[in-house]
């Protein structure tokens, strides 16, 4: 077994998370769509789910600012899976190919307590990480040092430099490698590999 570490995140490195997907559903124009992204249900607003905020509390504080988009509103909870659009192409077959070669697969996501189980149901590549640490469930967030921490107690505190991290988050990438992890910023399936065999772990 290697005892190299290949850590994951989930939105948009493992799974296509996009939540404008879910509001051209609802609204007539695709600039409508992105100004209620950008202006209502923002990642700003949506992020204190990551960290642990229920979304019904979520929805009734922004419902009070915003009382005519209330439906909208409900439905980042209500539609959540619509805001999704299977794996990120080719990414299941690295995680494949990871796994037959022996190194220990883990995940670690800014993702809502709330939504994990059933997410986890929904793509079951995810259960070929050995742990995911999810966001919601710590009350910690990247790019926290701390959810760092837990993810490496939560591998088994390995040295640092063998946990290969992968994030589409630049600001995440950049506290990973300042805690010590080795880490890729991804940008789709063709730069992920080429990475992991310029590291020796493909």
């Amino acid at each position: 077994m290697s005892e190299r570490i290949v850590l994951f995140d989930l939105g948009n490195v493992v799974v296509d998370w996009q939540p404008v997907r879910l509001y051209r559903k609802i609204f007539p124009t695709e600039a409508d769509a992105e100004a209620f992204c950008n202006n209502v249900c923002t990642m700003s607003w949506h992020v204190e789910h990551d960290r642990g905020r229920s979304f019904a509390e979520g929805a009734r504080l922004l419902k009070a600012e915003f009382p005519h988009f209330a439906d909208e509103i409900d439905a980042w909870h209500g539609r959540w899976f619509e805001m999704f659009d299977g794996y990120e192409s080719g990414v299941p077959a690295l995680m494949a190919r990871l796994e037959e070669a022996g190194h220990p697969l883990y995940g670690l996501s800014n993702m809502s307590a709330e939504v994990w189980p059933e997410t986890r149901e929904r793509f079951p590549m995810i259960k070929l990480l050995r742990d995911v640490i999810v966001s919601g469930h710590v009350g910690l967030i990247k790019p926290d040092p701390a959810i760092y921490e837990v993810a490496l107690e939560r591998m088994g505190r390995p040295d640092p430099a063998d946990v290969f991290f992968i994030d589409d988050s630049l600001k995440n990438i950049e506290a990973a490698r300042a805690f010590g992890f080795t880490a890729h910023h991804f940008a789709g399936a063709a730069g992920l590999e080429a990475a992991l065999l310029a590291e020796g772990l493909l």
